[in-house]
């Protein structure tokens, strides 16, 4: 059993975070996101980005279902309500707004991380803490891109791997929780306009989602990287001061 309040409380500890981690499950059954306990369910029509912002900025358990979310481009990400059709593929409602041609726009929703539909009827955010996606699908949360790299350094502390990852633009959840969703992989993006402008996401934040079994491993990598020294955030050591007196005391000579 995955003690919840605990690692988010280690999250936010030693990531400086603003808002709490949270979680998205996705769902085969309406009925079964609607038995959350205390579930809000939207009373107006949002983008997917709003309905995370009410998680994450708010606390808030919010169950969606297609009806509830503005338009095929939120809905496809996370593969609700067959959104992915010829229309959608073609990125005509892009041509002109984001980009110059058709030809662009469709390269634009070909590069998409898209979960694939038909199999899920609803889906749901909720703080990691409160319990009640459990286990979520997958773990987010926003950070300074500073702390961004503290927490990949945790996760690199054991097991080392590289991450790669790439940027579609706009739709930038694509890149965050549709990526992490589709491959099970720690997924880290730059927020899109549309978070920030319906999502409240601020200038300075970047988004991590991933499946929440590496989220212990971060936090432990963390917590030897602070035994070391390293810790969030960073010092400054000065940018004109003689670096080997600083260097020395992570990179002590070995004897």
């Amino acid at each position: 059993m995955t003690d919840w309040p605990k690692l988010a409380a280690d999250l936010e500890r030693l990531l400086r975070l603003r808002n709490p981690p949270f979680g998205m499950k996705l769902f085969e059954r309406r009925e079964d996101m609607e038995a959350i306990p205390r579930v809000r369910r939207p009373k107006a029509v949002h983008t997917l980005d709003q309905l995370v912002a009410q998680a994450a900025r708010l606390g808030w358990t919010v169950g969606v279902t297609a009806e509830d979310l503005v338009g095929a481009q939120c809905r496809a990400v996370v593969g609700l309500g067959g959104a992915k059709d010829a229309a959608w593929q073609s990125g005509q409602h892009m041509v002109g707004v984001w980009f110059k041609t058709l030809e662009d726009a469709s390269a634009h929703q070909a590069a998409m991380h898209c979960v694939a539909d038909g199999r899920y009827a609803a889906l749901a955010v909720a703080p990691l803490a409160g319990r009640r996606l459990d286990p979520p699908d997958i773990a987010l949360f926003y950070a300074t891109p500073g702390a961004m790299m503290y927490f990949i350094n945790g996760l690199q502390w054991s097991g080392y791997k590289r991450f790669d990852w790439s940027v579609v633009g706009e739709s930038a959840c694509a890149d965050s929780w549709g990526r992490a969703l589709k491959t099970r992989e720690p997924s880290l993006s730059i927020p899109c306009f549309a978070e920030r402008r319906y999502g409240g996401v601020l200038d300075d934040e970047m988004l991590m989602a991933l499946p929440p079994e590496p989220l212990a491993q971060a936090v432990a990598g963390m917590e030897a990287l602070a035994k070391n020294g390293f810790r969030y955030p960073f010092p400054q050591y000065g940018i004109q001061q003689d670096a080997r007196a600083g260097l020395g005391v992570s990179y002590p000579a070995k004897s």
